[in-house]
């Protein structure tokens, strides 16, 4: 893999996009799938492009995403593809499977049938797709409220149940398999999570994680009956802990970061034996806001995106800290760090690529990428390219 990401030197291909988006690229054989909010109309997009030149293969118009603010919009959950099906997601609650050739197999949107998201900054968690079945969470406020920086966009309500829950859809129709509440006193906006569920095995047995408003929680995959719970990460009962880094597994233990500054934790689950779920290990002076650690070759990178920027490599088993060194730049990280070949690849909202060793955090490249707001997609790695969104462009480079 690249140790730098220079559009002068180690390009592949480049392709200019019809908008921005916050969501992850996906890749499955010669295909990426990715979403984007168009610029100018901000229709929302399904789009498809070639993995060997970036030529777009095909476009669907799925939606309106009228709501934006300066840290999100409607087009951030990333795509989902099992090779055969994409499925695409939206902070409107439109849910639509194509084949992959661009075919429609089904649509629904999940704000008509169980009511608005209730959400400061926009819905954008992203579905899990495990064991045959679409896990797809909403963790929101129990009233209404109007999205930050959204003034033309007030609070509204259906006037339908405004629960948290984890739904589960059959993937090959759309239709659901279960609906399961998952309750919490959490206050205010420390109700919202922007968290992706994790599938996890304990004793053999599959179980479906969610982290957020102040808890961790196993659940069954089958019917989504909560197993166990953990302790509660918000002890001070904070009413803006909004939870956006989602959980990490690695050596048995389910480790996660709360909001704004708090410690990074570890997390022992149960079989559902025992309800209670007892803390490993909390690192307190690591932490990370919004980018997902990256667990490799049995070390635990995390990077705080904000302040100093430190990234940290931690034995996920102790919450030992190994090494820890300040990134800097000009601008904060909400790009999680991608690990391949022995090398850290994340990106800053200016656009700014970073190369660092997974050794000893050593700098070995950075460069900044055209765009023109704020870039926030996480950068992925498939055989030998490393792929790069910004607000503007998508962009592969090669060794």
């Amino acid at each position: 893999m690249p140790s730098y990401l220079d559009p002068d030197k180690n390009l592949a291909w480049k392709t200019e996009l019809p908008g921005s988006s916050c969501a992850t690229p996906v890749v499955f054989g010669d295909k990426i799938f990715f979403p984007a909010l168009e610029k100018g109309t901000k229709k929302l997009l399904a789009i498809c492009a070639s993995k060997t030149d970036g030529k777009i293969l095909w476009t669907k118009e799925v939606g309106f995403g009228g709501v934006t603010n300066n840290k999100n919009d409607m087009a951030s959950p990333s795509a989902i593809t099992d090779g055969k099906t994409v499925w695409f997601y939206y902070g409107t609650g439109d849910l639509v499977a194509y084949d992959l050739a661009g075919n429609a197999l089904w649509a629904r949107n999940l704000e008509k049938e169980y009511g608005e998201f209730h959400m400061n900054w926009i819905y954008s968690a992203s579905p899990l797709l495990h064991g045959g079945k679409l896990y797809v969470p909403v963790l929101h406020r129990n009233v209404p409220v109007a999205a930050k920086g959204a003034a033309a966009a007030p609070a509204v309500t259906s006037g339908k149940s405004s629960d948290s829950y984890l739904l589960c859809v059959d993937p090959a129709t759309g239709k659901n398999i279960f609906r399961h509440i998952r309750p919490t006193d959490a206050l205010q906006e420390s109700q919202e999570a922007y968290t992706t569920p994790l599938a996890i095995e304990v004793n053999g047995k599959t179980q479906i994680v969610i982290l957020g408003a102040d808890y961790v929680t196993g659940h069954d995959p089958e019917n989504g009956t909560e197993l166990w719970r953990s302790f509660n990460y918000d002890p001070s009962k904070s009413n803006s802990w909004r939870t956006v880094c989602g959980p990490v597994f690695a050596e048995g233990l389910i480790i996660g970061s709360p909001p704004k500054g708090g410690p990074l934790f570890a997390i022992m689950p149960t079989d559902g034996s025992k309800k209670d779920a007892s803390t490993a290990w909390t690192a307190e002076k690591v932490t990370s806001d919004v980018c997902v650690p990256a667990y490799y070759k049995g070390n635990l990178y995390v990077l705080d995106g904000d302040r100093k920027k430190p990234l940290s490599c931690l034995d996920p088993k102790t919450g030992h800290v190994k090494w820890s060194v300040d990134i800097g730049g000009n601008a904060v990280f909400r790009t999680s760090p991608t690990a391949a070949d022995g090398k850290l690849y994340f990106m800053n909202e200016k656009a700014e690529v970073v190369v660092v060793s997974t050794e000893d955090g050593k700098i070995q490249s950075r460069r900044t990428l055209p765009q023109e707001s704020a870039s926030r997609s996480t950068i992925i790695v498939s055989d030998g390219l490393v792929i790069v969104r910004t607000s503007t462009t998508l962009f592969a480079f090669k060794k």
